[in-house]
């Protein structure tokens, strides 16, 4: 098969891949998770259901694959904050801030609590954690390296300060609220 054969074909399926994705999210936010059926997201995405099941087993793992695809979408987005900044504690600042933004944006999709538990068990989720954990730590070591960063906390233990606090970005009414809490949570990082 010619390679731009091959292309046209990937590039498909990755078009009905993300297709279903969009439309299962969107059809769970309106009806609840366990109002929709395999036959409505095919209806919805405008395929078969025969193709739909070639594609995934069931809504969970249509779920999950999306779920998947934000999260590593947020955990790129994370990244490239961190590096468009030289100065180490800028670099930690822009991470932070970007990571509260997140959680704030996240939180006005509205889903079920029953969702959240769904997709948040996950091992992908785990994973993603522990290279969001990794990220930041690396963030605080260099800025602590660099004088910007207490010293006298691990930087761990700081990690874990930092995503705790910024997790209250859920809650607030605006991006003015999410900057003062970055503001106060960077405070709580400052030395001695």
């Amino acid at each position: 098969m010619p390679k731009l054969w091959n292309e046209t074909i990937e590039a498909h399926r990755r078009t009905v891949h993300g297709a279903i994705l969009d439309a299962t999210v969107e059809l769970v936010r309106g009806r609840g998770l366990l109002a929709v059926t395999m036959s409505q997201i095919a209806e919805k995405t405008g395929i078969g259901r025969a193709t739909l099941y070639k594609y995934f087993p069931d809504v969970e793992a249509i779920l999950l694959a999306w779920h998947g695809r934000m999260v590593a979408g947020h955990l790129e987005h994370l990244a490239q904050a961190g590096e468009r900044e030289g100065d180490a504690g800028r670099r930690l600042e822009a991470m932070l801030e970007t990571y509260a933004l997140m959680h704030q944006r996240m939180a006005r999709h509205g889903f079920a609590p029953d969702l959240v538990a769904l997709l948040h068990r996950s091992e992908e989720v785990g994973q993603a954690q522990q290279r969001l954990h990794a990220m930041l730590r690396d963030a605080l070591a260099d800025a602590g390296r660099a004088g910007q960063v207490r010293d006298d906390v691990p930087a761990d233990e700081l990690v874990l300060f930092c995503l705790h606090a910024l997790e209250a970005a859920t809650v607030l009414p605006s991006e003015a609220a999410v900057q003062r809490l970055v503001t106060v949570t960077l405070a709580g990082l400052r030395p001695r």
